[in-house]
């Protein structure tokens, strides 16, 4: 396990704590609600895109610097902040203090608007961001070029690997126990999407019954014609213990690595696939009992089970974040291709873009 200390004074910020893959959540949340740490305890993430200020505008820089940056469709801003930033949850930072002239926000908490508000109690430099606003994850912002990774000392557990989505825990329920849609799963369809338009071009895709269909049809139907049809793609889901059918579909939807972030991939197989978070991935591959007491035995034909409540079923379909799924695609260096492009436009002229920075 590794802990990070202070580069200036040498203070350990952080507990120890092991590194996984950065949630594709991270800068997607619900807008005016609270959210929980982003972060699992005793765990840390890297961001390796540019994040944060100082923001530029594309008219200012044009495509050849965003692209440096990462980006590669037109947007509002490119971000020229630092790369492989560290992120923590709240709750395992060390040592640090307030900065009260720095707590600034949109309405309920901080927001990072003011630059760093926690300081190093050491030595009193202010050295990381804390953000827990509403429609934030709260988590702690640690710059690389301000502190230093260390070996905690202590051994650590396993890492991840893909025998955790077999683990009923790893499972993300779509819904909330309040009956909204997990802010989760919204942000992880967005991603999932973007990658899903690039790999099939705007073409119709046909999606296979049960959970993938029922959960995610309605939003694959809003950004992508739907099938069957002639030439409709086939979409399949894959992955640890689901081996794609013969023969192979067009397009896999498979689980991201827990520890990497990276796509499974059937031994050999080059073809198309979409990463898809790999708690939500875990839920399609299997939902699990809904009642709170299986049943055993068989009810005769025709009688239906009433001693036990229906899931809780929010009152729209399931809808990806917006931002999540802009803020992906124009990230895909798919995007260049004219046919993606007249997508997007036509996308953007239906739904306008959100500025950022």
């Amino acid at each position: 396990m590794d802990v990070f200390v202070w580069s200036g004074c040498g203070v350990e910020l952080t507990a120890p704590m092991s590194r996984v893959a950065l949630p594709v959540h991270t800068h997607h949340g619900g807008w005016e609600q609270l959210h929980p740490p982003l972060m699992e305890p005793a765990t840390y993430a890297v961001e390796p895109i540019p994040t944060g200020p100082p923001w530029r505008w594309w008219q200012e820089i044009g495509a050849d610097a965003a692209a440096r940056q990462g980006v590669s469709a037109p947007v509002y801003s490119v971000s020229f902040g630092a790369r492989n930033r560290i992120v923590i949850a709240p709750g395992d930072s060390r040592s640090m203090t307030v900065i009260p002239d720095k707590c600034e926000g949109y309405c309920q908490g901080v927001d990072g608007r003011a630059g760093p508000d926690l300081a190093c109690a050491g030595c009193g430099r202010a050295v990381v961001i804390r953000l827990d606003d509403c429609g934030m994850w709260q988590m702690v912002w640690l710059e690389p070029e301000a502190v230093v990774r260390r070996p905690s000392g202590l051994p650590a557990g396993p890492p991840p690997d893909w025998d955790d989505l077999e683990r009923a825990d790893h499972r993300v329920p779509p819904v909330e126990p309040d009956g909204s849609w997990s802010r989760r799963w919204e942000a992880a369809l967005g991603v999932a999407l973007a990658h899903l338009v690039a790999v099939t071009e705007d073409r119709p895709v046909d999606l296979p019954a049960g959970p993938v269909a029922e959960l995610l049809g309605h939003a694959v139907g809003r950004y992508l014609p739907t099938g069957p049809r002639p030439g409709a793609w086939s979409l399949r889901l894959a992955g640890p213990g689901i081996h794609p059918p013969r023969p192979r579909p067009d397009v896999l939807l498979v689980p991201r690595h827990p520890l990497t972030g990276a796509p499974w991939r059937p031994p050999g197989d080059a073809g198309a696939v979409v990463p898809l978070d790999s708690g939500v991935w875990a839920y399609l591959a299997a939902p699990g009992e809904i009642s709170p007491t299986p049943a055993t035995g068989v009810l005769p034909k025709g009688v239906l089970r009433d001693d036990y409540p229906l899931p809780p079923r929010p009152w729209r379909p399931l809808t990806p974040h917006h931002q999540a799924f802009e803020s992906t695609l124009v990230r895909l260096p798919a995007i260049r291709a004219p046919r993606l492009r007249r997508y997007m436009d036509a996308f953007r002229r239906a739904v306008p873009p959100v500025p950022t920075g």
